[in-house]
């Protein structure tokens, strides 16, 4: 086995997607959702080539426009929803051995689905990997949300069996506190040594390295399109030329229970955030339900604390119906919001 000094980056992006169907090519952020791996890999300056594994002609004409290297399509036979990364690996390495005769020493995964990553997270992964020779991969992780201490099997007569069998007694009943911290792969930026696909039949192999990151977003639906492509956005710098509708109470206004909103406070972290994107040239306007139950007019109240406040806007608006729950297919988050704290 020949083994070059290349660094290759692999972007395996299959066209068959059922529950968003062709979302590896579908606008996200202004680019097809492909083409981010692609650039962040090319930007990133240490891979020598970015090279497309896929089943589509439209999807390699696509990625060839944005810089990858496509020089073969994916069989349709390791191209469908069972097929895995490990037969998308070897079938390129093999196509790269038999054509031109060496493999590269590494590869570097690039999941489209997971395109909140930078290039310098690419950089740093692949830093890793070669400073830590005991490793054969290195994954990006962020901290897990459940613990699988607490997480159980379930066997067929009905018991239960801990998931993770562990020397603290009864860890499953334990406070989450006292348990040892766990790491749930993100999916952005995975590094391998190729020998341990080729030589080993792994895709990670025994001794794996990690790199922490803060975020998950692995996109399998429509709603987690659309969370990913706003926190991407919003990671990137803060949005222009935009308008923003933004709640007051709960958001802006501290929430008062006995709707006396004269007593309510102000949220002063979520004004600062509201005005930096005043600021920043975007149309601000707050759409209040005060009123909707009480029947009481908040109109000079409301104007006089978002002056007081310093909140920054362009029209007030009332009459927005009071709701337990509001659903908007263009709706973000306050931990989105957040992100603008990151921005420099």
């Amino acid at each position: 086995m020949v083994y070059s000094d290349e660094i290759l980056a692999i972007v395996p992006a299959r066209s068959g997607s059922k529950s968003v169907p062709h979302k590896n090519i579908k606008m996200f952020a202004g680019k097809p959702l492909m083409a981010h791996s692609i650039n962040q890999a090319l930007e990133s300056g240490i891979v020598s080539r970015v090279l497309l594994s896929t089943d589509s002609e439209e999807y390699a004409r696509i990625g060839r426009e944005f810089g990858a290297y496509v020089p073969f399509l994916r069989p349709a036979s390791i191209s469908g929803d069972n097929s895995t990364d490990l037969e998308c690996f070897i079938h390129a390495l093999e196509w790269l051995l038999k054509n031109e005769g060496k493999v590269p020493k590494l590869l570097i995964h690039l999941r489209p689905t997971c395109p909140n990553r930078k290039p310098s997270d690419i950089v740093k992964a692949v830093r890793l990997l070669e400073n830590n020779p005991q490793w054969e991969s290195i994954r990006s992780v962020v901290p897990s949300p459940d613990t699988p201490f607490k997480m159980w099997y379930r066997c067929d007569d009905g018991e239960l069996k801990p998931v993770v069998e562990s020397s603290i007694k009864e860890a499953h009943s334990s406070p989450r506190q006292f348990l040892p911290p766990t790491y749930l792969p993100n999916g952005n930026v995975d590094v391998i040594r190729t020998r341990t696909i080729l030589e080993k039949g792994l895709i990670a192999g025994s001794c794996v390295g990690s790199m922490l990151m803060s975020e998950l977003h692995d996109i399998d639906t429509h709603e987690q399109f659309a969370e990913a492509e706003q926190s991407f956005i919003w990671a990137n710098g803060i949005p222009s030329n935009k308008t923003f509708v933004f709640d007051i109470d709960g958001v802006i206004a501290s929430i008062v229970p006995t709707i006396d909103y004269a007593l309510a406070g102000p949220i002063t972290e979520n004004i600062s955030r509201v005005n930096r994107l005043y600021d920043a040239g975007n149309k601000i306007i707050l759409f209040t339900a005060r009123g909707t139950v009480t029947g009481i007019n908040w109109s000079d109240i409301t104007k006089k604390q978002m002056a007081e406040w310093g909140v920054k806007y362009h029209q007030l608006l009332f009459g927005k119906p009071a709701s337990d729950y509001y659903i908007d297919d263009k709706m973000i988050s306050l931990d989105t919001l957040a992100q603008l704290d990151k921005v420099i």
